[in-house]
């Protein structure tokens, strides 16, 4: 998709998320570890600051993203303040 909408100057990117803390997540937060989860305003905060970020939304455009990694770069942190760890295949 990023190589056919190159020439029209739309960046796509793939954006994987952590663990979110949607409705359905928090209702079994007894039996999950939430130190590393990420509020759903996050992921919005990561895209609105690449949005703002051409140049490296142009450099990224056509590849796979982990959102805390990709909000580390843009300094973005979450409503709480907090800075997940990227979920990756090294970290996990």
């Amino acid at each position: 998709m990023a190589a056919e909408l190159a020439s029209h100057n739309i960046n796509v990117i793939s954006l994987y998320p952590g663990l979110v803390r949607t409705e359905k997540v928090m209702a079994n937060a007894e039996f999950l570890d939430l130190t590393n989860s990420e509020s759903p305003r996050f992921i919005g905060r990561t895209i609105a600051a690449l949005y703002a970020d051409k140049k490296l939304a142009t450099e990224l455009s056509g590849q796979v993203c982990v959102a805390a990694e990709l909000a580390r770069i843009l300094g973005v942190v979450d409503i709480d303040g907090r800075s997940p760890t990227p979920l990756t295949l090294e970290t996990a």
